[in-house]
């Protein structure tokens, strides 16, 4: 998208659910070796009574829209903060929704919300971001 296709509001949202093995390869890539993400029986254990995904991997989706949908080619991101509400587990369906609060037309700058939501409605992770469009 071009600078000038973009408006206060407009969002794009991706839904996905990760897998066992969607999990055991961010473990690998991330380093993150947590047992929450990975041993059922320490998961069972723990706050969560199951495995959860790892936040970054979910959250992972906000990148997906910002670098292919909106605003696509030529998205770099320069900021992101999240705060991580509710586990995800695998397997579940979540939503992830990027919308356009701002936007600074003379230097391409697009500040973002972004949140990632559960199919019962519970938001999972929220944050906002910060984009600069290279054209």
């Amino acid at each position: 998208m071009k600078i000038n296709d973009l408006y206060i509001g407009l969002s794009c949202s991706l839904s996905k659910s990760f897998s066992l093995k969607d999990v055991e390869e961010f473990a690998k890539l991330s380093m993150d070796n947590n047992p929450v993400h990975l041993d059922p029986e320490y998961a069972s254990n723990s706050l969560f009574g199951k495995r959860i995904v790892h936040g970054y991997l979910t959250s992972s989706l906000f990148s997906a829209i910002i670098g292919t949908k909106m605003p696509g080619n030529g998205s770099i991101y320069i900021k992101q903060d999240l705060t991580f509400k509710k586990p995800v587990f695998h397997d579940e369906m979540i939503t992830a929704t990027v919308t356009i609060r701002d936007i600074k037309l003379e230097k391409s700058i697009i500040f973002l919300n972004t949140i990632c939501t559960k199919d019962n409605g519970e938001i999972a992770i929220e944050g906002n971001a910060i984009v600069k469009l290279i054209e």
